[in-house]
């Protein structure tokens, strides 16, 4: 319990174990007679020390504090909201005016939130003085595991040799040996042994990995935080690997998501240092011989496809000589070792390794939901597209009506019904959408669901085949698209569980180009939850977990709460760009007011009771990012 805790704007400074779970804090506020619960999703003190300003309302009668078992609380500061106030007028002019405009419609939330996003916040330019402000040196009691480290060489790195030498040397946790495999010949200054250190001209995997216990793969030229290794080691403990964040040699910090085989497969994202336990490294590559700079892609391509148990710390571990492998060498790697899935294609666009994966023959038939009332305008653009400008068949169209009344509209029903790929249910119920939306799987015959909003618009033919492609594989459950708003910007690029309290879409209102932290938004990867604006799922596998929560959920966070599902019972979600849509958002709901957001409040109420511990760390959303705003800024 927060000691002394009065109304108003408050700051916390506390100190934590990046590496602890539960990553994120929760501040709880118990309101009011009836103690009404308010949570605040706090930031991860992924360098050691984190901070947070927030508004306790005036009604608050209790304030509690759920941490992991690391955490400290150091200070408990009051603000007077005329300094929150002047701190944004300072820093962000027009967010001040907003601010002021929310309260005097009544929503103190927004309010709240939008001088939260402009004192609290930092965009990720300022990383070197968020980073110092922060950092504290990690405490962790010393490990007695053996680590070799192996510094890949390419011609021209002798100079950075001595570099990254000198900062395995100073580590907390020393190596038991540092070897340098090169990629040829070594020049001839790298001649002879040196201090804890020795040359391999022909470096053979069996000989540089020795009896170490570990496996410690570095660039020349990577410099390791002292505590690196003591970390990394820290994080194998029950881990095949282990990697961590760095800073790229531009000075930008690689904020790095926890386990994600198909961005690191497409980006090699966890880079260097990356940790290998000898035991996973014997059994995954079964001890090849040859020249360790050869085996290096596929030991990098094995940790990607065939890892089951990946640690990741969630701190800057070092300043970075550059990008991991590079493309061609995972992508050469990875044709090596899809043994037992030869039909996956790999190929490199944009600095990235893209995978098409295999459509069975014959391809499957595909059932498309779309719930609609009314609006001809909608249904009329969103069903040419599928008939028309899709470029995939078989496919079936089911409707799935909620009372609609314009005469036009039901005409049209009338001419879609002479298709015979086309059905219409009516369903004159008030409003469900998730009731909608399982009223359409239980008629669909396809072997692959995809459900479509009514104000969905196809942008070009080929986004179902590529949804399809993702939601056929036996590992994955969702699959969700790149949708864009009508100017362009992002309106989906995948769902972070946390973000805006409960779920938001992240990046939304970004350019439609926009990269993302490490490129993700150029690749397929995996995220926790997509919407179902646009979402594709095996059929089996949607009965198999129940369809959607149409009692619990009947309007919003169906869908989110239904990916979750479908990761808890082993499958995952996965979101990718090659499927590009345009989404109008929820234009045919209209806007959430009156008993409409009360009915949205308990409905988030539900979501945060039930996913509380996914809400407080999504596994790819890195925790020092701010659940504040739906950018990748720092909080």
């Amino acid at each position: 319990m927060l000691p002394d805790h009065p109304a108003g704007w408050i700051v916390l400074s506390y100190a934590g174990d990046p590496t602890a779970a539960p990553r994120r804090p929760i501040l709880r506020v118990l309101r009011g007679s009836d103690e009404t619960v308010q949570d605040f999703v706090l930031p991860g003190a992924s360098q050691g020390l984190a901070h947070w300003l927030g508004l306790i309302p005036p009604d608050a009668r209790e304030i509690r504090l759920s941490a992991g078992a690391d955490f400290a609380l150091e200070r408990v500061g009051a603000r007077r909201e005329v300094e929150v106030l002047a701190q944004c007028l300072l820093r962000r002019p027009w967010r001040c005016v907003s601010a002021l405009y929310e309260r005097a419609r009544g929503s103190e939330r927004r309010y709240r939130d939008i001088l939260r996003g402009a004192c609290a916040v930092t965009p990720m330019d300022r990383f070197p003085s968020w980073a110092a402000a922060r950092t504290r040196p990690a405490r962790i009691a010393p490990a007695a595991l053996q680590i070799r480290c192996v510094l890949l060489a390419q011609p021209g790195d002798a100079a950075a040799l001595s570099v990254t030498r000198d900062a395995l040397n100073a580590q907390t946790h020393r190596p038991e040996s540092i070897r340098v495999a090169w990629a040829g010949a070594p020049p001839a200054t790298a001649s002879g042994p040196m201090s804890h250190q020795a040359w391999d001209e022909a470096a053979r995997f069996d000989e540089l990995s020795g009896e170490a216990e570990a496996l410690c793969l570095l660039r020349p030229g990577d410099v390791p935080e002292p505590e690196a290794l003591a970390l990394l080691a820290r994080a194998l403990s029950g881990a095949d690997i282990a990697y961590g964040d760095a800073i790229d040699p531009d000075g930008r910090p690689r904020l790095k998501p926890d386990w994600s085989p198909d961005l690191a497969l497409a980006t090699g994202y966890p880079g260097f240092p990356l940790l290998l336990s000898r035991t996973w490294l014997a059994a995954a590559l079964a001890r090849p011989a040859g020249r360790m700079a050869e085996v290096a892609p596929a030991i990098m391509a094995a940790a990607m496809t065939s890892a089951a148990r990946v640690a990741h710390v969630p701190r800057i571990l070092a300043r970075s000589a550059g990008d991991g492998l590079s493309p061609s060498a995972r992508a050469a790697a990875f044709h090596a070792l899809r043994a037992g899935r030869p039909q996956v294609r790999a190929g490199i666009q944009d600095g990235a390794v893209r995978l098409e994966w295999p459509l069975p023959d014959p391809v499957p038939l595909v059932s498309i939901v779309i719930p609609s009332r009314d609006r001809l305008d909608l249904i009329t653009r969103v069903c040419r597209g599928v008939l028309a400008e899709t470029a995939y068949a078989p496919l079936e169209l089911i409707i799935v009506d909620n009372g609609s009344t314009d005469p036009a509209v039901l005409d049209h029903y009338a001419t879609l019904r002479g298709d015979p790929r086309v059905q219409i249910l009516m369903d004159p119920q008030p409003f469900n959408f998730a009731a909608m939306v399982n009223a359409g799987v239980a008629a669909a015959s396809g072997t692959i669901v995809v459900l479509l909003n009514n104000d969905v618009a196809v942008l070009e033919p080929g986004w179902l085949e590529a949804m399809v492609r993702q939601a056929c594989r036996p590992e994955v459950g969702a699959v969700g698209a790149k949708l864009l708003y009508g100017d362009g910007t992002l309106q989906h690029a995948g769902v972070v569980v946390g973000l805006g309290g409960r779920a938001g879409h992240i990046l939304r209102r970004r350019p439609g180009d926009t990269p993302g932290q490490l490129g993700q938004l150029r690749v397929a990867h995996e995220v926790s939850a997509v919407t179902a604006a646009c979402l594709a799922v095996a059929r089996e596998k949607y009965l198999a977990v129940g369809g959607f929560d149409a009692e619990a959920f009947p309007v919003d966070f169906n869908d989110v709460d239904f990916c979750l599902r479908l990761g808890a019972a082993g499958w995952k979600t996965v979101w990718t760009p090659a499927a590009t849509l345009a989404h109008l958002e929820s234009v045919s709901r209209g806007p959430s007011v009156g008993a409409k957001r009360a009915r949205f409040e308990q409905e988030a109420a539900r979501f945060s009771e039930r996913w509380r511990a996914v809400i407080r760390h999504d596994p790819f959303y890195h925790p020092a990012l701010s659940v504040t705003t739906f950018g990748e800024d720092l909080e």
